[in-house]
């Protein structure tokens, strides 16, 4: 690398490290945030000689890519940014902390994936699902899609690993000249009723999907969820054993399976590694306090806290919903999430806009109980699992009251 950039990297590191010494965080920003700022084109020098994959959608970024880092781990040390930094800056702290490696796996933010790729070069980018998220500051879905389109469009030499299961994004890879489909099902399809090529409705029948107007199709899977297992494009099945609940985290290990493929790992090599993965970032963590068993499931739009109420257990559970910069200040998509399925237990609620959530839970007929803390709301359940639905900085919070639960 050039003086500057080895300049560069040494601060970061050091930077990252005394965050991390005062308490003030894991570094995952503070150091690619210095670092850039000594050398703009430092994600550029890091990336160089490193074979790059790149996660990115709306919802399963950071559990995808844990699960794709640990089985490319299979040939060799990897690179990640596995605490969710996932714009420039953190994928600078990671690659400059971890050192020379010949691989990296890598969480992109979507609206920063063109930007990632021109300056990482990737071998390999996944694109999971797009969805509506931040209401007031995102970008609208299609031209999310359209983004990721222009960006692929520009390198043709990337493969691309795609869900065949979401309109958006089969339209988006559609260009791309080495695409393996995967096929995990999809649940939420607010956002995908209208072809985003010709504007006419799309039609859906079981697993399928096709638009009316044109001819935007869903295209035959490479890799399939079926059951509890994964189909590889040979046709061969391999049951999935994972620590993390859900048919959802399945599909993401799907995923993982077809990336880690494309770097030549095989299912049978790259699955026992993926069941040793118990928690993303506090993500399912389980933690015992006070005779409860806390379970902590993030869920920060319509799409996701439908897949948060799928895996949580019959038991009480707390919703908490905050409206800080990171999570959005919007709280109208809670108007998109149907709270029916909490109807058959005790459910607390928390959080900044805690009110804001008791009229969408009354409007709903979920019986509810305010409770101002997390401590109140331990207090005010039995001995037995409690379940934990938050959104970003509401999540963040209750980690930081379990000590930073990994």
């Amino acid at each position: 690398m050039p003086l500057i950039a080895k300049v560069a990297t040494s601060v970061s590191k050091t930077a990252a490290a005394l965050s991390r010494a005062a308490g003030r965080g894991d570094g995952s920003v503070i150091g690619g945030w210095i670092g850039l700022k000594i050398d703009p084109d430092l994600l550029a020098h890091l990336a160089a000689g490193r074979a790059v994959a790149l996660v990115s959608g709306t919802n399963g970024k950071t559990t995808t890519t844990r699960l794709t880092a640990a089985a490319v781990g299979v040939l060799g040390r990897v690179a990640t940014n596995s605490f969710g930094a996932n714009m420039p800056t953190g994928h600078t702290s990671a690659l400059a902390k971890e050192g020379h490696t010949p691989f990296a796996v890598l969480e992109v933010d979507e609206h920063y994936l063109a930007q990632v790729i021109d300056q990482t070069r990737p071998k390999v980018v996944a694109l999971l699902n797009l969805s509506r998220d931040q209401l007031d500051r995102a970008k609208e879905v299609a031209m999310m899609a359209q983004l990721w389109k222009t960006a692929l469009a520009g390198h043709p030499e990337i493969r691309v690993v795609a869900n065949a299961d979401d309109p958006m994004v089969v339209w988006a890879a559609a260009g791309s000249r080495q695409t393996t489909w995967f096929s995990a099902g999809q649940r939420w399809h607010d956002d995908s009723f209208v072809c985003p090529e010709s504007g006419h409705p799309i039609e859906r029948s079981g697993g399928d999907w096709w638009c009316t107007g044109c001819p935007l199709r869903r295209p035959r899977p490479h890799w399939v969820v079926e059951d509890e297992g994964v189909i590889d494009p040979r046709g061969d099945w391999h049951l999935v054993k994972l620590q993390l609940p859900g048919r959802v985290n399945i599909g993401n290990a799907a995923t993982a399976l077809a990336v880690a493929g494309e770097f030549g790992v095989r299912p049978i090599e790259a699955l026992p590694r993926l069941s040793r993965v118990a928690s993303i970032a506090g993500r399912y963590a389980q933690v015992d306090r006070d005779g409860r068993n806390i379970r902590l499931l993030l869920a920060k739009n319509p799409a996701s806290w439908l897949e948060a109420f799928d895996m949580a257990d019959q038991a009480p559970t707390l919703l908490s919903i905050n409206a800080r910069d990171p999570d959005g200040l919007d709280t109208s998509w809670l108007y998109d999430v149907d709270f029916a399925p909490l109807r058959d237990r005790p459910v607390l609620i928390t959080g900044d806009r805690a009110f804001d959530l008791a009229v969408r839970l009354q409007v709903n007929q979920v019986p509810f109980r305010h409770v101002n803390s997390f401590d109140e709301a331990l207090r005010s359940v039995p001995p037995g699992r409690l379940e934990v639905i938050a959104n970003y900085t509401a999540f963040q919070d209750i980690r930081a009251e379990l000590d930073r639960v990994n």
